[in-house]
């Protein structure tokens, strides 16, 4: 073999090893299990499914909630099974919570964020029989889940118009997003296809049916200062939710006051954030242990 043939397989091979994962490598994977499933609300797809650590409690809790696109033909709360497994392996109670997406019934506006308000709620339920600490949650979402992990920890700042508005939302130490797609807007003007385009978001936000502005109580970037801490983690190879975006709203957040923390990092795609094989998921971890500890 020659000189030149090695280093074009070399080249290949790193080439490959380089490529981010997508949503069927990772679900290919024998998938852990949790403790319990829960439901939180009538609706079939109201359920949470919690993950308890060994040992003695009460323990900090990681709400989880997963990508997708919000959309109801893609994959659901599975995509979020190895990231709990991990977190409940290194001691944290994890709720990795479903909602009803877009072409479920109910899905969209206002039931995908309805359903997750309830979900985040429903831990107020659960803390004394299960040894949680309620003092101690954090909130951690993947792609769509980024966006409405933001979204939950903007809760408070919700008017009493709107028809997403709860009393007394449950107190959470901040927000992990994860490729998220927190600024609708920006999104839909300058987005990648891969969720969609724009229709996705005018059918999450209830465009063009709803009146008046439809990112005023649904994106982020409308309710800062949002008070809450936010660490926006991206991957360099992205091409679903490009860096750009999460630089920008972090930017944006810093400036309105909030304690905002932007990192990308390197050799990794979407899917790897939630991987907990892939080198990026150990600064993940970090980052949410960080708000509980």
């Amino acid at each position: 073999m020659t000189a030149a043939s090695i280093a074009a397989l070399a080249a290949s091979a790193a080439a490959l090893a380089a490529a981010p994962i997508s949503y069927l490598d990772l679900l290919s994977r024998e998938r852990p299990t949790a403790d319990l499933r829960i439901a939180y609300g009538a609706d079939p797809l109201q359920f949470g499914e919690l993950w308890l650590p060994k040992g003695k409690g009460p323990f900090p809790v990681v709400v989880l909630i997963h990508g997708g696109c919000w959309r109801a033909d893609l994959p659901g709360l599975e995509l979020m099974d190895y990231a709990a497994a991990d977190l409940r392996a290194h001691g944290k109670a994890v709720w990795n919570i479903e909602y009803r997406r877009i072409g479920h019934a109910g899905g969209g506006y206002p039931g995908t964020f309805q359903d997750v308000a309830e979900g985040l709620d429903h831990l107020k339920r659960l803390a004394k029989p299960h040894d949680l600490d309620l003092s101690r949650v954090a909130v951690s979402g993947h792609s769509a889940g980024g966006h409405l992990a933001v979204w939950a920890l903007a809760r408070p700042r919700l008017g009493k118009t709107s028809s997403l508005h709860t009393e007394a939302p449950l107190a959470l130490r901040g927000a992990v997003a994860l490729a998220g797609i927190i600024d609708l807007e920006a999104y839909h003007a300058t987005g990648p296809d891969a969720c969609g385009g724009p229709g996705t978001i005018d059918a999450l936000v209830g465009a063009p049916a709803r009146a008046g502005d439809v990112y005023a109580d649904t994106s982020p970037p409308r309710l800062l200062p949002l008070g809450g801490r936010q660490v926006i983690i991206s991957g360099d190879l992205d091409p679903i939710v490009p860096s750009r975006f999460g630089q920008a709203y972090a930017a944006a957040a810093a400036a309105s006051g909030d304690p905002s923390l932007e990192i990308e990092l390197p050799r990794s795609g979407h899917f790897e954030l939630i991987d907990p094989t892939a080198p990026a998921w150990s600064r993940v971890r970090a980052e949410i242990d960080a708000l509980l500890d």
